[in-house]
Parts: C-alpha cells; sequence; structure tokens
C-alpha cells in the first residue's frame, strides 16, 4: 500500500511534503504526449521558415512583413514553452522554483509581444485600406522596426513588473514539492488584464470592423466604375484588392489569435483560475499557446510568396549567391 502512495507522488522520497501525481489512463497519457510534443516541433519548424524567408528575400522586407517577422519570433519561442505543458501532464514540476518563475515571465512576455504586434498589423491595416494615399509614406520600414522594438520593450518591462514578486522569491506561494505557481496580486493582474486583453482586443475589433466596412464601399465602387476603367484606374484596383486579400488574411490571423486566447482569459475572468487542477491548466494554457501553430499554416495557405520561400529554403536554393533578390512574390 506504502508503494502505491509513494508512486502516485512528484517526489516519492519527500512523502510529507510532495505533491501528488494526477494519474490518468497510459493511453491518454501517450496520446497527449505525441500530439503536443509533434505540435511544439512543427511549430518550431514552421515560424523558423517564415522568419527565414522574410529575413533572407529582400522583396519581403515591408512594414507588413516585419510585423509578420515579429509575431513569427514571439511565436518561434512559444514553440518552445510549449514544451513545459507536456511536462505537466502528470500534474508535477521537477525542474525547480527558478525555472518556474522564468517560464511564466517568458511565456508572458511572448504572448504580450504577440498582442502588441497584433494591435500594430491592426493598425497597418487601417492605414492601408482607410489611408491608401498616405500610407507609403506615413507606414515605412524604420517605423515599423522602432514600433516593434517599443513593442517588445514594453512587454518586457511591463511583465516584469506585474510578476515582481515572482522575481524576487520564486515558488514563494508553492504548498508541495512538485508544484510550480505563480501567483499576481490584484491590482497587477486588473492591470494585466487590461493591457494585455481588453484594450488590445478592443482596439483590434473596432479597426477591423472600419476596415471590413471600408473594403466594402471600395468594393461597391469598383464595382459602379467598371465600364470606365483607364489605365491607371486598373493599376489602383490591383493595388486595392491586393490590399484587401492582405487585411482578409491578417483578419484571419487576428480572428484564430482571438479564439486561442478566450480560455485562458475566461478562466482569469471567472476567477476560476485557483480552482482548476494543473492537468486543466496545462490544457488551457496548451490551447493559449496553439495559436502560434496555427499562424504559419494561415500564411502557407493564403500567401503564395511564403509557399515560394518554403521550396527555395527547403530545397537550399537560398544559400546560391543572390538568391536574396530573387522574386518570389
Amino acid at each position: 500500500m506504502t508503494t502505491l502512495e509513494e508512486a502516485d507522488l512528484c517526489y516519492p522520497q519527500l512523502f510529507n511534503s510532495s505533491c501528488k501525481k494526477t494519474v490518468q489512463p497510459y493511453y491518454l497519457s501517450t496520446l497527449i504526449y505525441v500530439i503536443l510534443s509533434s505540435i511544439s516541433v512543427l511549430t518550431v519548424v514552421l515560424n523558423l521558415l517564415v522568419i527565414v524567408a522574410i529575413s533572407h528575400f529582400k522583396k519581403l522586407h515591408t512594414p507588413t512583413n516585419l510585423l509578420l517577422l515579429s509575431l513569427a519570433f514571439s511565436d518561434f519561442f512559444v514553440g518552445f514553452l510549449m514544451a513545459v505543458p507536456i511536462m505537466l501532464i502528470e500534474g508535477c514540476w521537477f525542474i525547480g522554483d527558478i525555472m518556474c518563475s522564468a517560464y511564466y515571465i517568458l511565456g508572458c512576455i511572448t504572448t504580450a509581444a504577440s498582442v502588441g504586434t497584433m494591435v500594430l498589423i491592426s493598425i497597418d491595416r487601417y492605414m492601408a485600406i482607410c489611408d491608401p494615399l498616405h500610407y507609403p509614406t506615413k507606414v515605412t520600414q524604420s517605423r515599423a522596426n522602432f514600433c516593434i522594438s517599443v513593442c517588445w520593450v514594453s512587454s518586457v518591462v511591463f511583465q516584469c513588473l506585474v510578476l515582481r514578486d515572482n522575481i524576487k522569491q520564486p515558488g514563494r506561494y508553492n504548498t508541495c514539492y512538485g508544484e510550480c505557481i505563480v501567483v499576481v496580486d490584484y491590482v497587477a493582474g486588473i492591470a494585466d488584464l487590461l493591457f494585455s486583453f481588453v484594450f488590445p482586443v478592443i482596439v483590434i475589433v473596432v479597426l477591423y470592423i472600419r476596415v471590413f466596412v471600408v473594403a466594402v464601399s471600395q468594393a461597391r465602387a469598383m464595382r459602379s466604375q467598371v465600364t470606365a476603367v483607364t489605365l491607371q484606374g486598373s493599376v489602383k484596383v490591383t493595388v486595392n484588392k491586393s490590399e484587401m486579400k492582405a487585411a482578409r488574411t491578417l483578419g484571419v490571423v487576428v480572428i484564430a489569435f482571438l479564439i486561442c486566447l478566450l480560455p485562458y482569459y475566461c478562466v482569469t475572468l471567472t476567477g476560476q483560475d485557483a480552482y482548476i487542477n494543473t492537468s486543466t491548466a496545462a490544457f488551457v494554457i496548451s490551447v493559449y499557446y496553439f495559436n502560434s501553430f496555427l499562424n504559419p499554416l494561415i500564411y502557407a495557405l493564403f500567401y503564395p510568396w511564403f509557399r515560394e520561400s518554403i521550396k527555395l529554403i527547403v530545397t537550399c536554393q537560398i544559400l546560391r549567391p543572390g538568391s536574396c533578390e530573387a522574386n518570389i512574390m
């Protein structure tokens, strides 16, 4: 009997102070391990392809693609962080209190940077669709790089302030060995909820509603003027169609992002995060991170340049001299 009880503990040698494992059927644990491990590896590989493609090919060095590059960087790191929920399937944390705090801090920083980048993407599409004449002069590569830098720096500073107690004393909220609990005080939690979810979601939704309304009105105007198309007008129509196609694609990215965020923030908003077990928490975190796997799949589905880039990368043609000048658009 004692052996069975010890087998259910994360640290059998610490019988009185060890946390208990979450008992699950072997086939279910194996299935979850395989699925999450596959998603983690694919997330890293796919986002690495996005990073290499946009960084290598000069034709892809546009403000919009720089925002996608920032998003791919955060998704790339999330791919590594997804390995942690795999370890939590049995409900035990084995790599120490410092790594526990570091994991949550890195996760919060990358997801906060992702949210900030989504807001920047929404602003970019709003400018491109609603103010196309001034877009090339207002939205430049240097300004995009500046906004991305501000986004990442502010994410690091803000999340370090929110999690400052856990940084000072890692593991201070653990009740037993094998547990990884990070607690944020009430004021910091409200601030994190507002600035990491509520305000960004409001901005994203409002901007995309505006983009949708303008895109529909532009489409109607183009149809009404189709009988009087000049050479200049045809070029304008092509540009508008290109921008609207990009808006639709990035709209899918934003919608997928919001759907994956909802379970995590629903738990936070309802105050149930203190009552769910470790396995459920691992599931919620996995859904939260699953968006990082979806993004490159969306690019592959909607962006011909990404599919062409993959061919050149996989076949090692990017190693050829002058390959960065290739026209893959």
